[in-house]
């Protein structure tokens, strides 16, 4: 795995809250905002805001105490490149929360827990390119 990070992903309470906050209170814009999450493009890579049961639902993890609510991404450039980090990691101890698969915003994706239970998402997304240094740019 490429030691990189392309996404911080937090799940909150209330989007509309959230997006006031980073919006009007901190000035962010956002890159991209479909229903139900927010994309702002930092240097190099992408913050989102995500309803935090929508986000444990989407990594297929509970809301039990032990889950953040914070999901840390490395995109790949290929669903192989996906399949190949998931399958190292999971060698490496993490344990395979969501194998990956295609997903309905036209990428594929899967997710880990590393061994003290911090959530990642491997992901290949074709519209968000991924420069030859491995920062992200939103498409």
């Amino acid at each position: 795995m490429d030691q990189r990070i392309s996404l911080i992903t937090l799940g909150v309470a209330d989007l509309a809250r959230s997006r006031t906050f980073y919006e009007e209170g901190l000035g962010w814009r956002p890159a991209d905002a479909p229903e139900g999450v927010v994309f702002y493009q930092l240097p190099g890579m992408a913050f989102a805001l995500f309803g935090r049961d929508d986000l444990a639902e989407d990594a297929r993890t509970p809301i039990d105490g032990t889950f953040s609510g914070i999901t840390l991404a490395c995109n790949q450039r290929s669903e192989a490149d996906v399949d190949g980090v998931l399958a190292e990691a999971e060698v490496a101890g993490a344990r395979i929360l969501k194998p990956a698969e295609r997903v309905f915003w036209g990428g594929y994706s899967g997710y880990f827990a590393d061994p003290d239970g911090h959530v990642w998402e491997v992901a290949f997304n074709p519209g968000w390119p991924l420069a030859d240094d491995g920062t992200l740019t939103l498409g």
